[in-house]
This record gives C-alpha cells, structure tokens and sequence, in this order.
C-alpha cells in the first residue's frame, strides 16, 4: 500500500466554475483517485475553494456585497456543484477558516525565518477610480519579450515568459479599461534565485522519471531561466494578515503565497476533524508518499515553481540554507498533471461573453455521467479540445446509450425473463472462455493507464471490451435459445451467466470513470448500488476562530465535501453471485433527442468570442 496525495487545483470563488474548470481539475483527479483507492492505496484527496484576492472584491462591489458575503455564497454553489458530479473528495474546504490562516502564517514565518523572505520596494499598479492594487492577472497590455497584445501582469501566454505589471507595454486595467497608476510600496518578496537550483535539480529529477507530461516539464524548466524574486504580499484589505506587519491591516499575503499552501492546510484540517491531528504527516513527510497535483495548464507556474519553491524554502533546501520549519520536510510534488484547455464551439469559455457551460446549468438538464464521459473520451488530457453539442450528444447516445446501456439492458432483461435470477453455468465453450479471459486481462490493462494518466486510453480500452462482449451477444444468440430442454436451457444459463459476469467486470472497470452509473448498473444486475461511494455534504464548526479576522465576525460554521470510500471494491474480477434475483431493468442512460443540438446552440446563440481563457 502507498500513500496517496491527490491534490485538486482549488476553483476560485468568484463566481460559479464551467465544465472547462472541472475538464482540467475536477473529473481527471476523481477518476485518478477511484482508481487508486480500488488498487488497495491510501488515498488522500484535498482541495477547496480559493477566496482572497481582488477579483472576490471586484466581484462583490458589483453587486453591492461584502466579499465575505461573495465567497460565502460561491463556496456552497461550488460544492454543492462538485458533489453532484461525483467528485471523491476526502476534505473539500476553503481559505477563508482559521485552520488555513493559522498554516500560511506559520509556513511565512519559517520561509522568512530561513532567509527566503526578501524586503523590496515595488511599484504596485494601483487602480486611479477605486485607490484598490490591481492583480497582475487584471492588468493586460503588449508582451515586451513578444511583442505579443493580450499579454498579463504576471506572464504572456505566448511566449510563456513571467511578467510583471510594470514589464507590459501600455498596460490597462481589464475591468474597467483604465491605465493603472504605479506607485511604490514595500513588500515581501519569495527569493526564487535562491531557490532556482534546487528548484532545477527536483525538476530534472522529475524529467529523468519519465513520468511528466513533456510539455509540461519543458515549460517548468523554461521559466527557471528567467526566474526572479516574486512578491508574496499586496496592498489590499482582503487575505490573510503578515505576521510581523499585523499593525498593517492593509497589506495582507498575496493569493499567490496563500492558495497553494491549502493542500497542507486541507490535509491537516483533515486529519484534525477525523481526530488523528498528526496524521496528514503520512502524506506529507512520508519519503515513500506519492503526490499528484491537478490543474489546467495555466497554472502549471504555480505547481511547478512557486509551490515547489515555497515547500524548498521551509524545509531549509535553498542556497541560503536553514531548518526545517514546523511541518517537517515536505514532500515535492511527484507529478504536476495539467491538462490542457476545453473550448465551446470553437470559442473560449468567457463569463462576461456568454461562451460558458455552468456546471449547474449542465446538470439540470443531463446526467452527471454523460458529462464525466465527454470529458474522459474527448476532453484536453494533452491538448485542447473543443466541446460540441453535437459531438456531445453522439457519445451519449452512440456510446453510452447505445454500446454500454445496451449491453447492461440486454443482459439484465434476459436473465430477468428466463430466470429471474443470475444462472449458474454448465461447462463453457470457448467463446464463453475468450470473452471472460479477455475482459479480466483489461483490469491489467486499463488501471496502469488510468494510474500513469493517460485516461483516454483506459477509456478507449474499457469500451473496446464493451464492444467484444456486445458481438458476443450477436455471435451466441441467446434471445434466440427458447427451448426448454436441458440441453438448451444450460447452454442458455452458461451464456446468461457469462454475460452477467462481463458486465460485472466492465462495470467496476468502468466505475472510476461512471460512479452514478455504476452504483445504477449494480442495482441493475441485483446489486446493492455500491461500488461507488459517493461524496456527501457536511455542515462542520469552525475550528480555530479566533485566527480569523473580524472581517469573519459571527461565521461559526460552513460546508464542505468529505466521504467514506473505504468500502470501494477492490480493483479486479469478483465473481457474480449465483441466485441473485435480476428484476425487469429501466434504462441507466438517457437517449438524448438530437434535437437539443440546435436548442442548446440558440440558448447561447447571442455569445461572441472574446480572448479570456478558460481552464
């Protein structure tokens, strides 16, 4: 057994997520996660919502709230959100808790005590109308590297080069236009040369490993040559208090100095309410833990550098030295495994334009399911992938409905009509043998690929072997077996039987993949409809609140994602239980009418491109 840590980007909370943010995060570290827990390994699946920074208050001013408020709000619509599509979560949480304030402190205290904590006087891009710090992601303007338009405050996507606000040519303010206003302002910054070499040395590592998508070591090494000292402070009055600067309620950590430590903070929120407050440790100072982030690419930067750079510089690993601060020495990253972008029609998902699928919006009108499968069998594993309704509705019914649903239908209402019951078999003849000996080699061969990400493939596999053992149907014809004799009622048993074990076998394959239908197709074929645990919703208290900030005054509770998956069946052939009654079925997949194509491309018909990306 190993110990695994899947870390899950955290979905910002400034508005509900679209299916390009769960193509990239969510669904490929769910699928990843089943798998792993069925291959008998200690699975540890942390993320929350991300709630500092000042795209919350933008957000919040607009529509007259307080950014509390706001991230209130989004935090439930996100997880309510995420559970509906199944996602596996041991601790689903959020930055805004005293457990997460009180982990950034410390983790900045040991950082700046082992020297990684540089004092430097910047110039802040400050916004002329409101007097607020502009992000750098809020600032666009040309590439000076490039010379390319469209490029951010803190990197140009394409030339890959990091920026700052100040580097861009006639930079503006993406919310409302204007040109920001440069002023100077000291702030902490995180001394990434002092950390480049090691930083260099843990990437090569990763690259001799093997295991790194290319495009995703190539462009982590590509950065460290122009790596510079990166500022982990702002001047805004909404994120998580300086220690040492507590006098200072208007500087507070940069967002990108807080999110990233909320996989440690998550893990050990975690092991503090299951009432083992150490034991996040296993995963975190185990030398032995393998650890996994997931993420679009564009934020591979933060997996790949400045989390990796953050985690060197506590552990006292840098060119400067030092101890090891009070979390032990934290295991880098084993893998970052970003996916690429989702586009729609063509087009960039763009809230403000109208080219967003919602999360929400999808699952009120189809199965969760069909939409996890979409993203496993067409989604941007390691390239872009375009969303089409048509393409959409073609796999729901071609392949989910038609190939899969079919096979479980088919088998399930025969057994029903001549048995009522999973049939023991007489002696099997060769095809019986070959159809079984070839699904259960797909369990050696669809969980390595599952568990090395190439998803796609597992998928393609599993399917594959749907289709053998729909032909199987086709060549034993069993529909056509009606005689009662004893020669023809076992031959008839053995076949049923045969079946009633592929789609037993297909089905925990499929499971990590479908987990609602799973649970569906077990019941279907007489199960109790668990070989899918399923994530729930828990309203928990506050642990430490008087970390927090007045800004939190009165909030003793919120909601979060968890579960108990440790009654997933474990990856492999489990033999069908002779006897166990199979009723008349109903459908485990919806047939799609094509005429939602045009439907749905009217619902967004109004939406115009625009150049706002969305993983």
């Amino acid at each position: 057994m190993t110990h695994i840590l899947s870390a899950v980007a955290w979905p910002y909370a400034n508005g509900p997520r679209h299916i390009g943010h769960v193509a990239g995060f969510g669904v490929p570290s769910d699928v990843f996660s089943r798998y792993m827990r069925m291959a008998g390994h200690d699975v540890l699946m942390v993320s929350g919502t991300d709630e500092h920074g000042t795209p919350i208050l933008v957000a919040a001013d607009e529509e007259g709230i307080s950014a509390r408020e706001l991230a209130d709000r989004n935090n439930r619509l996100i997880v309510e959100d995420l559970v509906a599509l199944g996602l596996s979560y041991d601790l689903f949480t959020r930055t805004t808790t005293g457990n997460h304030y009180a982990t950034v402190r410390a983790m900045f205290e040991a950082v700046r005590d082992n020297g990684y904590m540089i004092e430097q006087v910047t110039s802040a891009a400050i916004s002329p109308s409101t007097g607020r710090t502009l992000p750098d992601r809020y600032i666009e303007g040309t590439c000076p590297m490039c010379g390319e338009g469209g490029a951010r405050g803190d990197q140009c996507d394409s030339c890959g080069n990091q920026l700052d606000p100040t580097d861009l040519i006639n930079p503006v303010s993406r919310i409302n236009g204007e040109t920001p206003q440069f002023v100077e302002s000291t702030h902490w910054f995180l001394d990434l040369p002092a950390l480049a070499e090691a930083l260099g040395e843990w990437l090569d590592e990763r690259e001799e490993s093997g295991t790194w998508r290319p495009n995703v070591i190539k462009f982590s090494q590509n950065i460290l040559a122009e790596i510079r000292p990166r500022a982990m402070s702002r001047d805004i009055d909404w994120g998580i208090p300086i220690p040492g600067w507590d006098d200072q309620p208007s500087k507070r950590l940069y967002v990108w100095f807080d999110a990233v430590i909320g996989y440690l903070s998550a893990s050990i929120e975690w092991a503090r309410r299951i009432g083992e407050p150490e034991k996040w440790r296993e995963w975190w100072n185990n030398p032995e833990a393998l650890t996994y982030y997931f993420m679009g690419k564009d934020n591979i930067v933060f997996h790949s550098q400045i989390w990796p750079a953050e985690m060197l510089a506590h552990n006292g690993q840098g060119n400067r030295g030092g101890e090891p601060g009070p979390f032990g020495i934290l295991n880098l990253p084993t893998e970052v495994v970003s996916s690429e972008f989702l586009t729609m029609e063509g087009k960039k998902f763009s809230s403000s334009k109208g080219i967003v699928i919602y999360v929400r919006d999808m699952l009120s009108r189809y199965q969760a399911d069909a939409l996890r499968y979409f993203i496993c069998a067409a989604g941007p594993e390691s390239s872009d992938a375009d969303f089409t309704w048509a393409e959409f509705v073609r796999r729901t019914n071609s392949e989910l409905v038609a190939a899969w649903g079919n096979l479980v239908n088919r088998t399930a209402s025969m057994i029903a009509k001549r048995f009522g019951y999973i049939p023991a078999p007489a002696s099997l003849e060769p095809i019986d043998e070959e159809l079984l000996r070839s699904i259960k080699a797909g369990f050696d061969t669809v969980g390595p690929l599952i568990a090395s990400h190439r998803q796609k493939a597992a998928l393609s596999e599993a399917m594959r072997l749907v289709g053998e053992a729909n032909k199987y149907v086709a060549d034993t014809q069993p529909f056509k077996l009606k005689g009662e004799d004893e020669e023809t009622r076992q031959r008839l048993a053995t076949i049923l039987h045969t079946l009633a074990q592929a789609v037993a076998d297909l089905n925990l394959m499929l499971s990590p993949f479908l987990p609602h239908a799973a649970n569906d197709v077990d019941r279907v074929m007489g199960g109790e409809g668990n070989i899918a645990p399923m994530p729930v919703i828990e309203e928990v208290e506050e642990l430490d609140p008087e970390v927090l900030t007045a800004d939190f005054d009165g909030r003793t509770t919120y909601p979060i994602i968890t579960g108990d998956y440790s009654n997933a069946p474990t990856w492999g052939r489990h033999e069908v239980k002779v006897g166990r009654e199979i009723t008349k079925p109903t459908p485990v997949f919806t047939k799609l009418d094509e005429a939602i194509v045009e439907e749905e491309l009217a619902r967004y018909a109004d939406a115009v491109p625009d150049d706002v990306t969305g993983a």
